[in-house]
């Protein structure tokens, strides 16, 4: 059947508008956090891996680093292990620890590199205990005893920080045309496991990848004024002061912090985008607009 004149100019305007950006962006390196609802809905999960596909084709090089907390919950419970939170972290014992390789290194990372594959990409899932990607320790937490008036260091178990990444081995895989994709597990000094925040490892690949763009998919329309209005654009600053007034909370927190970060490392730009909107990732890139927050690191920079 043939398309309508308003069709053909529909398509037309899309292809034009996002010439310049795949010029822009060609041969460069964009670390994508997966996560949240984009995980759990089928047809969600499918224009998430033919987005994926499509930076591939026209020349970039994505790398995914996905979450999986939900399911990692689903499976505690069904095996009768009690989960517990500090701060918004989940308490990781060894036991604990067994079921979050089992989840995210095995089940999570294989069903995503499936579909990818599936959509015509060529992905190969690793996590970061495998070539030494990456290299964590326990991350500390601490909290103020108010009854003591002193710093109490709170044991949250397999729970890592990134100590250091090696490029090499996302590097090799890039430069074969395969798309990375990253279980959030790093190894300790003697080869222990440690779960870590998925946006806190995506942060910190994009700066030793010297990523062009990070990319943090979650279950928002990206940073919120105190009405509930999605900031479009804002500079590190501008976070920095919407942190402390407490504008921003809770689970945006890790992904500011990631951003700010990655922006004094030298990545361009960060883009907090909703990830229940289909091809989220493709109107980010390739549109003018955009979607969810931009932030730079001065204004107009990315």
């Amino acid at each position: 059947m043939q398309i309508s004149d308003d069709q053909a100019r529909n398509i037309s305007s899309v292809l034009t508008e996002a010439l310049p950006y795949i010029q822009r962006y060609h041969g460069s390196t964009l670390v994508i956090k997966y996560g949240g609802n984009a995980m759990v809905e089928e047809n969600l999960k499918n224009t998430f891996a033919r987005d994926i596909v499509l930076l591939k084709l026209v020349g970039m090089n994505p790398v995914v680093v996905h979450g999986g907390g939900p399911q990692i919950g689903n499976l505690l419970s069904k095996l009768n292990i009690p989960t517990r939170f500090v701060d918004g972290m989940r308490v990781t014992d060894a036991e604990t620890m067994d079921v979050v390789e089992m989840v995210l290194g095995g089940l999570v990372n294989q069903e995503i590199v499936s579909i990818i594959n599936k959509h015509g990409g060529r992905a190969v899932g690793v996590t970061g205990k495998d070539g030494n990607l990456i290299r964590a320790r326990q991350l500390t937490l601490k909290k103020t005893d108010l009854a003591l008036n002193a710093p109490e260091i709170i044991d949250i178990g397999h729970v890592g920080e990134v100590v250091s990444v090696n490029v090499d081995v996302i590097s090799a895989l890039t430069q074969d045309d395969f798309i990375p994709v990253i279980a959030p597990i790093g190894a300790g000094p003697e080869g222990e496991s440690y779960n870590i925040n998925a946006d806190l490892v995506a942060g910190k690949l994009a700066e030793a990848l010297g990523a062009e763009k990070l990319l943090l998919l979650t279950n928002t329309r990206g940073i919120l004024d105190a009405a509930g209005n999605t900031l479009t654009s804002l500079t590190a600053s501008q976070v920095e002061s919407l942190t402390a007034d407490g504008t921003i909370n809770e689970g945006m927190l890790p992904k500011t912090e990631c951003a700010l970060s990655a922006l004094r490392a030298g990545v361009s730009s960060v883009q907090i985008i909703d990830g229940t909107a289909p091809h989220a990732i493709l109107l980010e890139v390739f549109t003018d607009a955009g979607i969810g927050t931009k932030i730079t690191a001065e204004p107009g920079d990315g």
